[in-house]
């Protein structure tokens, strides 16, 4: 009876929830950082049915009569973060059976339940890219997420394009993850990884043209090729290309075989960028970086520097930057900016990174990444500068649904770590239900 009582509970709170949704919220006395704009010291946001309704100053934002208003005093408000290589959901992309897969799609390897969602919830991270593993040239389709509450299945995350198609890119990688020896077929010198990664562009393209010269005739259609579908939407621009690479002589690999195929590209890592700089600007790549602060790692990453940001934004690069959780830690992706504007990226660019370039990067900038009036009302509520040490992520909202609250037992434990944080289940069981029948 126990669950029965929880369960009518849990359905009332949601439909108060939306309810709720229907009346306006205006936050106001906050330091609103919009990202698009300058910072606003007296600053308004109101939201509703989960979209950005106004956003501005005391003076030029009115309230109407029926909007419930929250006091931000001191606190500071921003768009929720966008991350745009992940790791979080547990997922799984290709197998051991051959180094180029595109037909696999993380979609169907990836765990809702796991706490490791909530983990970044409780850094502000509202979207992101979930990638598979970089152990292949081509590990599979990628998937863009909203860290939404409440997730039974993969498609309760999942973000749809203007035609209703769920949205992500392709993760391809070169370097020494992808080489090996053995069976598999996998390279074991870069310029064999090069040259697979070429032939079967070359098949993707002989592949489009067969349905060209077929004109619709079904008896001249060529047999369906799942993998070979997958390659045909990133050589027609339809699928991006998130590209990890770090060595010099591997970035202007994947620059090389951007130019030879045209296909649309997101370098990321990239950690000897600073030797190539010059090179990413005239290709116009953008990159997505990472920032790691404690010696080790793989050889190719010994010349990784903290000026990787700045280099890039000095030539005018679009540049993000990822947590590769749990290469880094999603809770602390502030701090991931933090280390760049310390290095010498300007404080305006560093937490444009985590939010608009990212999105840009993601092709979801008319949805996210800013605080502007019609966008997803995705943000997070500082208890300070987003920079500063003493600063925590006190409360994170997708879609005007707040998902992590710092004042909740649970969501606290997630946020400092402890017995059962990195426990699935508990996250998603209610504290008072003891199994109980």
């Amino acid at each position: 009876m126990k669950k029965v009582l929880f369960s009518i509970f849990a359905a009332g709170m949601t439909i108060a929830t939306i309810n709720a949704q229907e009346k306006p919220i205006a936050y106001i006395n906050a330091k609103i950082i919009p990202i698009v704009g300058a910072p606003i010291e007296n600053g308004v946001l109101i939201v509703q049915n989960g979209k950005i309704v106004a956003v501005g100053d005391a003076r030029t934002v009115r309230l109407s009569s029926n909007v419930t208003v929250v006091d931000a005093a001191g606190k500071v408000i921003m768009p929720g973060l966008v991350d745009s290589h992940s790791h979080i959901g547990e997922g799984s992309g290709a197998d051991g059976s051959s180094p180029i897969q595109p037909d696999v799609r993380l979609l169907d390897g990836l765990n809702v339940r796991s706490s490791s969602l909530q983990r970044a919830q409780s850094g502000g991270i509202t979207t992101v890219n979930v990638m598979p593993g970089s152990g292949h040239l081509d590990s599979g389709q990628t998937l863009y997420i909203k860290l939404r509450d409440d997730a039974t299945k993969v498609d309760d995350l999942l973000i749809y394009d203007k035609d209703g198609i769920y949205m992500g890119g392709i993760k391809f990688a070169n370097g020494t993850n992808p080489m090996r020896s053995g069976g598999g077929n996998f390279p074991g010198t870069r310029a064999k990884a090069a040259a697979l990664v070429r032939d079967q562009l070359i098949k993707a393209q002989e592949y489009r043209d067969k349905f060209k010269w077929a004109a619709g005739e079904a008896t001249k259609l060529p047999a369906r090729d799942l993998a070979m579908e997958a390659l045909v939407e990133v050589l027609d621009g339809k699928r991006v290309v998130h590209f990890h690479t770090h060595r010099h002589d591997d970035i202007l690999t994947v620059l090389r075989l951007q130019k030879e195929f045209g296909f649309r590209v997101v370098l990321h890592h990239v950690s000897e960028a600073w030797k190539v700089a010059d090179e990413i600007a005239n290709a116009k790549v953008p990159c997505s970086i990472i920032f790691i602060d404690s010696p080790g790692g793989k050889l190719e990453a010994m010349d990784l520097k903290a000026e990787n940001g700045a280099a890039l934004e000095k030539v005018g690069v679009l540049v993000g930057i990822h947590t590769d959780d749990g290469i880094t830690d999603s809770r602390w992706f502030l701090r991931s900016a933090g280390m760049a504007v310390r290095a010498g990226m300007s404080r305006d660019k560093a937490l444009y990174a985590l939010t608009m370039a990212n999105a840009r990067i993601l092709d979801l900038d008319s949805r996210v990444g800013s605080l502007e009036p019609g966008k997803d009302a995705d943000f997070i509520v500082l208890s300070g500068d987003p920079f500063s040490v003493y600063t925590h992520v006190l409360e994170t909202w997708v879609e005007g649904r707040k998902v992590f609250d710092r004042a909740n037992p649970k969501d606290y434990l997630i946020a400092v770590g402890g017995k059962g944080a990195s426990d699935g289940h508990s996250m998603h069981v209610d504290e008072d239900d003891d199994g109980g029948n």
